[in-house]
């Protein structure tokens, strides 16, 4: 059996957080839950050192973080943490039920079954997404399609920040050397993945946009990827490892 983990990166999340655990440990009971909070002012952390005390001493885990330190860098950490514990599968996703934890349990199995990444996909058949504006929808399928063009890349979604890794992918790709945040680093993890002749599988998820909270997304995040993914593309030989 798969030693799993996964990785919930928090910033002012009190409303989403006690009820995004209670999913995932439905839909995935023998899951663990590293829970990355830089410092959210609404105390999202206490709501998590409450639910560790009094039902998952074993299985739920809190980092906290001095600061608004960025997505890219959340995971990293988080990445670290799961190497270091001995877990075969690492996987991220939102707090804000835009990634829903009923789709966990297709993910892990496509990973035993021979899969190395998965990536949960709203741009193939049976994905989509839900209460997006037209400007959103754009970028993001723009950014998805802009970037499967530059680097070559066979997938669909690009840009999704819902993937579970076996932890062979994070020992090759060379974590702690990932320079991108937001959009591009989903792009870098899946491109680095892809050019060291990894299996990767996009399996269909419907993503609804956050009803409680503000999106993390901002215009600087999207003009970062596009620069991102040219510097990729020329530094691509270096990413090779295997």
């Amino acid at each position: 059996m798969m030693k799993k983990l996964i990785i919930i990166a928090t910033y002012n999340e009190k409303d989403n957080i006690e009820k995004m655990l209670m999913d995932v440990f439905t839909s995935v009971p023998d899951v663990n839950i590293l829970v990355i909070d830089d410092n959210s002012p609404d105390k999202t952390h206490e709501i998590v050192e409450k639910i560790i005390t009094e039902r998952y001493p074993d299985q739920l885990h809190l980092m906290k973080r001095s600061g608004k330190l960025g997505l890219g860098t959340a995971y990293i950490a988080g990445f670290n943490w799961g190497l270091e514990r001995d877990y075969d599968v690492i996987g991220h996703m939102d707090a804000d039920f835009s990634h829903n934890p009923k789709y966990l349990p297709s993910m892990f199995e496509a990973l035993a079954n021979g899969y190395d990444l998965v990536l949960g996909s709203r741009y193939v058949k049976g994905g989509g997404v839900v209460n997006w504006g037209l400007k959103r929808k754009i970028i993001s399928r723009g950014g998805s399609l802009y970037a499967k063009i530059i680097l070559g890349l066979p997938f669909n979604d690009l840009t999704g920040g819902f993937k579970c890794f076996k932890r062979k992918v994070l020992e090759t790709i060379g974590i702690n050397e990932l320079k991108s945040t937001g959009y591009s680093f989903q792009i870098e993890t899946t491109y680095k993945t892809y050019l060291n002749g990894f299996k990767i599988k996009e399996i269909p998820i419907i993503f609804e946009d956050r009803v409680l909270g503000q999106s993390k997304m901002s215009g600087s995040i999207f003009k970062e990827a596009l620069l991102m993914v040219l510097r990729m593309r020329l530094n691509k030989n270096s990413f090779i490892r295997k």
